[in-house]
C-alpha cells in the first residue's frame, strides 16, 4: 500500500493518462470520419465496438511487453537504415490512413456516397428483394467500418503502447492510464462525431488532420521522427481558426434571414 503515498507514482500516472488522451485525439478523429458513413442507428454501435476494440489491443499489447520491445529491434536494413516491425507497422498503417483519407476527401468533393440509405427508405414498390439488399448492403458496411477502424487502431495502440511503456515502470500504472483515456474518448466520441457530421468545413479539417497524422507515421517509420508537439499544435491552431469561422457564420446567419424575409 506505500504507493498510496507515493507521488512519484500518481504524478506519473496522472501524465501518462493525459498523454494517452492526446494520443487517443487521431483515433477519435477517424472513428468521427468512419462512423458519419453508417446509417444514424449504427453510427453509435460503430464508436463503441471501435474504442473497444482499441481499449483491448492497448491492453494486449501491454500485457506483451517483451513482445513489444522486439518490435523495435531491426530485422533488416535499406540503404543504411535499420528498419523494425515497428515501422512497417507505422508505414502501412500511415500509408493506410493517406489512401483512406484521400478517398474520404475526393468522395466528399465529388458528392458521392452522401450517405447510407435509411431502413424503410426504399419504397413501398420495391419488395422484400429490395429490402433485403438495402440490409444486406449496410451489414456489409458496418462490418467493412468496423475492419478498418480495428486496423488503424493496431497502428494507434502501437504508438500509444511504446510511449506509455517509455513514461511508467509499473504495470498498473499504464494499464489504469489507459482505461482513464479510453472512457474519456467514450464519452467525448459522441459529441464529436455529431459536430463534425453537422459541420461539412470541419470534417474537411479532420481529413485534413488525418493526412498530416499519416504523413507523420509514414516518416516516423522511416526514421524521421516529427515531434507530436508540432502537429498538434497545427491542428490547434487550424481548430481555433475554423472556431471563428464558425462564429462569425453564426452571427451573420440571423441577418441574412432577417434580409431574406
Amino acid at each position: 500500500m506505500e504507493w498510496l503515498f507515493d507521488p512519484q507514482i500518481w504524478i506519473s500516472l496522472l501524465t501518462l493518462s493525459a498523454l494517452e488522451i492526446v494520443l487517443g485525439i487521431d483515433n477519435l478523429v477517424f472513428l468521427a470520419i468512419l462512423a458519419d458513413r453508417l446509417p444514424k442507428h449504427q453510427r453509435a454501435a460503430a464508436r463503441k465496438l471501435g474504442l473497444a476494440f482499441a481499449l483491448l489491443t492497448r491492453l494486449a499489447l501491454l500485457g506483451s511487453l517483451t513482445w513489444i520491445a522486439g518490435l523495435v529491434e531491426p530485422v533488416f536494413t535499406i540503404f543504411n537504415h535499420p528498419v523494425s516491425w515497428r515501422d512497417i507497422i507505422l508505414i502501412g498503417g500511415g500509408v493506410f490512413l493517406l489512401a483512406k483519407a484521400t478517398h474520404e476527401i475526393h468522395g466528399s468533393l465529388e458528392g458521392e456516397d452522401e450517405g447510407a440509405p435509411e431502413a424503410g427508405a426504399e419504397g413501398s414498390g420495391a419488395g422484400a428483394s429490395s429490402g433485403s439488399t438495402v440490409a444486406k448492403a449496410a451489414k456489409a458496411g458496418f462490418v467493412a467500418t468496423i475492419v478498418q477502424i480495428g486496423i488503424l487502431d493496431i497502428v494507434f495502440s502501437l504508438d500509444s503502447v511504446i510511449t506509455a511503456v517509455g513514461m511508467a515502470n509499473q504495470l498498473w500504472v499504464m494499464v489504469t492510464a489507459v482505461i482513464i483515456a479510453v472512457i474519456l474518448m467514450l464519452v467525448a466520441s459522441g459529441p464529436l462525431a455529431n459536430f463534425v457530421s453537422r459541420h461539412p468545413t470541419v470534417k474537411m479539417l479532420a481529413l485534413s488532420f488525418l493526412l498530416l497524422v499519416g504523413m507523420s507515421l509514414v516518416a516516423d517509420g522511416m526514421g524521421y521522427h516529427i515531434p507530436k508537439g508540432y502537429l498538434y499544435f497545427a491542428m490547434g491552431f487550424s481548430v481555433l481558426v475554423e472556431a471563428l469561422n464558425l462564429a462569425v457564420r453564426g452571427r451573420k446567419k440571423p441577418v441574412h434571414l432577417r434580409n431574406s424575409l
